[in-house]
């Protein structure tokens, strides 16, 4: 009977922090709250205009990295939000780092133990 839980527990693949899903967050792209709102009164200006750091995150044991680069003329106030899974484990939130026009930031942060989930917000300035 051990010899068949130790058998079982060898055929478990082994992945690295690289190959969890978080790794593979879609870039986002933040439009402003009016840009699908349709108002024959606005102009078009505001719903036509792109906004949102490109960003990328990786997981190393209990450290998260995340590299966030703005490509639009707007600046991008980004922070990284990190979820630990053990529950005495405190989740952290970043300051809001400002990702000007052209511009690449690192955040980064950890738990002590395990990370759950990590993910960046934007926030237009202004």
């Amino acid at each position: 009977m051990t010899v068949a839980v130790v058998a079982g527990v060898g055929l478990v693949p082994i992945l690295s922090y690289d190959a969890m899903p978080y790794d593979a967050m879609p870039h986002a792209s933040v439009h402003p709250a009016d840009a699908g709102s349709g108002d024959a009164g606005s102009d078009g200006a505001a719903a036509d205009d792109p906004f949102g750091a490109a960003c990328r995150i990786g997981v190393d044991g209990s450290w998260v990295t995340a590299y966030c680069h703005n490509p639009y003329p707007d600046a991008d106030h980004v922070r990284l939000h990190i979820e630990c899974v053990r529950w005495w484990d405190l989740d952290s939130d970043s300051a809001p780092v400002a990702a000007g026009p052209a511009q690449t930031v690192r955040l980064a942060g950890r738990c002590w133990d395990a990370v759950g989930a990590a993910w960046i917000s934007h926030r237009k300035a202004g």
